[in-house]
């Protein structure tokens, strides 16, 4: 099996609260590009949003992904993903009656309350994301900076 893999012994930790209105995968994104970060990821986060448009994977006898917006007051279950100068980011959402629901984060990531995300990145490498024919996304490639 062919894996992708890198290895740094360094992280560098961020973290940031994100105010209501703000939209989130836009300011994580920012802060990459402002911090320079080339191998970034989310290590955890807590908030809540009042809107959010998710992707869904596609069923079987479909080519296409489904996609939704969301505008309701939910909880932030978790939120994972890389981030470059475009983040990979998945998220699961409770409802008010703890209903959750969960996908790929398109935007439209508004902060209702809070949000508050910590940050690693793995110092000395950088992710990019090359078109992957076998999938048809572009996916994750880490190198050493160096190489």
């Amino acid at each position: 099996m062919d894996v992708v893999s890198a290895k740094s012994s360094t992280t560098e930790t961020y973290m940031i609260r994100l105010r209501p209105g703000q939209e989130i995968k836009t300011c994580l994104e920012n802060l990459v590009e402002k911090n320079k970060l080339q191998a970034a990821f989310v290590m955890t986060a807590v908030g809540s949003v009042t809107k959010a448009t998710l992707r869904f994977a596609h069923d079987a006898g479909s080519s296409t992904n489904r996609i939704h917006t969301f505008e309701e007051q939910m909880e932030i279950v978790s939120l994972v993903g890389t981030l470059n100068e475009e983040a990979h980011l998945h998220i699961s959402l409770s409802d008010k009656d703890g209903k959750v629901i969960g996908g790929h984060v398109m935007g439209d990531l508004i902060v209702f309350t809070t949000c508050e995300v910590v940050i690693g990145n793995c110092a000395g490498l950088r992710v990019t994301r090359p078109f992957d024919a076998s999938t048809g996304f572009p996916e994750l490639a880490c190198n050493k900076v160096d190489e």
